[in-house]
């Protein structure tokens, strides 16, 4: 029998579903998006969510229509709007939805955006990154007692019989490092911060001397309260180093992140 992977969400259509979280979004001391049923949309192709929410919970006072725009990245849109607060404006931060379905409902631009728009969002009481939780996400991290061996270029970066797994939905398993089993002299820090949702801001090492070694050491400081066990530890991209694992090689993974971190600019 073939094994397949089974996700309730379809990757090639438009799909929605209700929320209950309270939403709230906010750029300096306005409040933009104050909202406790919210809609979340998987875009076709797109692996995480985007909220939209009614237009009664937007200040759609604060929304100036715009032509459309041929290649925006979004599917399935209807009118794009700036932003314009305190005399400043945000080009297309939000948009309307062409979809039947979806009517009355905002979205913001927000994953990915490099230009300014929304500074914080919060999901509850508790500021997200980058994009929605996903509700089909899962992310354990999970105290073991495995040896873990991380290595490059045949020098062992780690060495550890304490780490902690953390196991992430439709992602490989990363193996966190408490600091003092990690040689840090192999290491170099560098400025680089990435968000995520469901683990908080990120700092970053590279490995001197190694071209795929740039920004592939990462550690959460002050992780969201749901991923405390991996505070300060500290995980490599099992793209590019070798994991051994109770003796057994571990295969290097291919994910989403593998194209970029094969470069040796990445």
């Amino acid at each position: 029998m073939t094994a397949s992977r089974r996700h309730p969400v379809p990757d090639d259509e438009l799909t929605y579903e209700p929320s209950e979280r309270w939403v709230r979004a906010t750029i300096g001391d306005t409040t933009v998006v104050d909202c406790r049923a919210p809609v979340l949309v998987w875009e076709p192709g797109s692996p995480v969510p985007s909220y939209a929410f009614p237009a009664g919970d937007v200040r759609t006072d604060l929304l100036e229509a715009v032509a459309p725009e041929a290649d925006h990245g979004h599917v399935g849109t209807a009118d794009w709007y700036d932003l314009v607060l305190e005399g400043r404006r945000y080009d297309r931060l939000a948009w309307t939805w062409a979809a039947p379905q979806l009517a009355g409902l905002v979205t913001f631009d927000w994953m990915g955006r490099e230009a300014p728009g929304v500074e914080h969002w919060y999901e509850e009481d508790e500021e997200i990154f980058r994009h929605p939780r996903d509700p089909y996400k899962r992310v354990d991290p999970i105290p073991s007692s495995r040896h873990v061996v991380v290595a490059l270029g045949g020098r062992v970066l780690a060495d550890t019989r304490r780490p902690v797994l953390l196991y992430e939905t439709r992602l490989p398993t990363r193996y966190y490092v408490p600091a003092e089993d990690v040689d840090f002299s192999a290491l170099e820090a560098t400025d680089l911060r990435t968000r995520c949702p469901y683990k908080g801001v990120a700092r970053y090492w590279s490995v001197r001397g190694e071209p795929t070694g740039r920004n592939i050491v990462w550690s959460y400081p002050d992780p969201v309260p749901a991923a405390a066990a991996i505070t300060d530890l500290v995980a490599f991209y099992n793209e590019v180093v070798d994991i051994t694992v109770d003796g057994v090689p571990q295969p290097r993974p291919v994910s989403e992140f593998s194209a970029g971190l094969a470069a040796p600019s990445a």
